[in-house]
């Protein structure tokens, strides 16, 4: 059970360690040791190129240093904050989840000076869509779960990677009501609500997909005809049902037919808001051609973040990282060489 106490304390030393972050100064100055209390196991993972990292030592000189030398000081802008138990395996057997996790996402405001991942520096201000989940067992640090959208990247810097977006470019806004900042008690049955509609909508609804009809998925009992569905980089935003279906579903389940969702790392609730940061959270076959990448028959596992809110029985707006790099590597396209050039 849930103790909103401890749910507090734990957001309140989250935002202290972001903090932390945020007001060090140069990279060699980044803090040795975290706010935080972390378990011995701690590790990271984190988009490609970086990967998976096995400590806190490693954190910090394979992705933190790097990142804060290219960009400097990163002023942190965040439209969702919240968390909760998580109740992510297809079966629902709780014994083998009941994680608990805490989430957030928006932009890093930077100034793209230094050479990063071996792009060479624009000397112009950037927005970096970041997104981040942290788990934590027996009250210490656990894991974290983080995503910066470097499609999006390329773009704002002239070096795209990827053929123009379909959806919107450009655009992760914050929520309509400005309400995903929580940290006040939220209603349990609210709660409660949100996480079983968020498991029938993914493991019920996507995945029972034809391969032939979007309606089979039902697309229209769970999306809000007005839903702003905020996609990474390379697939854009899309407002509205009609958008997101024709824009970047239909192109989609082209190209990838028996994507099934899977168990996810984890999956919460709190209020009207869900999170789920999923890696190897989709398998699929490439059996399409998708945006640049003919296809190629392989098997591929997807890696992503995703973040919900629920009006009624429907979502409203929908925040979507995908790992766009590791997914085309699988593919045999290594974008960033794109950039690099």
């Amino acid at each position: 059970m849930l103790n909103p106490a401890e749910l507090l304390r734990l957001k309140q030393s989250v935002l202290a360690h972001w903090k932390q972050f945020d007001e060090a100064g140069p990279a060699e100055m980044l803090p040795e040791r975290s706010s935080l209390a972390l378990s011995a196991d701690f590790h990271a993972r984190l988009h490609e190129p970086i990967g998976d990292l096995g400590s806190w030592d490693g954190y910090l000189s394979e992705f933190w240093a790097p990142l804060r030398n290219a960009f400097g000081r990163l002023h942190r802008e965040t439209h969702l904050f919240f968390g909760g138990i998580s109740n992510g395996r297809r079966d629902g057997d709780m014994s083998r989840d009941g994680e608990l996790w805490i989430t957030g996402t928006g932009l890093l405001h930077g100034y793209f000076q230094r050479e990063y991942l071996g792009i060479q520096p624009t000397q112009q201000a950037i927005s970096l869509r970041w997104g981040e989940f942290l788990r934590f067992r027996d009250g210490r640090l656990n894991a974290v779960y983080l995503m910066h959208d470097l499609v999006d990247l390329c773009e704002q810097i002239r070096r795209p990677v990827l053929p123009p977006s379909r959806g919107r470019p450009a655009l992760y806004a914050r929520p309509a009501e400005s309400d995903g900042f929580i940290l006040r008690p939220s209603d349990a049955q609210e709660t409660m609500h949100s996480l079983d509609h968020i498991r029938e909508f993914l493991f019920d609804g996507l995945n029972a997909y034809d391969q032939s009809s979007l309606k089979s998925m039902g697309m229209e009992r769970y999306f809000h005809p007005s839903v702003a569905w905020y996609g990474p980089g390379g697939i854009g935003a899309c407002l509205g049902l009609t958008e997101f279906q024709s824009l970047h579903q239909t192109p989609w389940l082209l190209a990838f037919p028996d994507r099934q969702v899977q168990d996810l790392t984890g999956l919460f609730a709190e209020g009207c808001y869900t999170g789920s940061p999923g890696w190897a959270a989709v398998l699929a076959t490439h059996k399409g051609h998708y945006l640049s990448a003919p296809a190629t028959g392989a098997a591929l596992s997807i890696n992503g973040l995703d973040w919900w809110k629920r009006q009624g029985d429907q979502y409203i707006e929908n925040w979507v990282f995908v790992d766009m790099v590791h997914l085309f590597q699988q593919m045999g396209h290594h974008l960033l060489d794109r950039a690099r050039g």
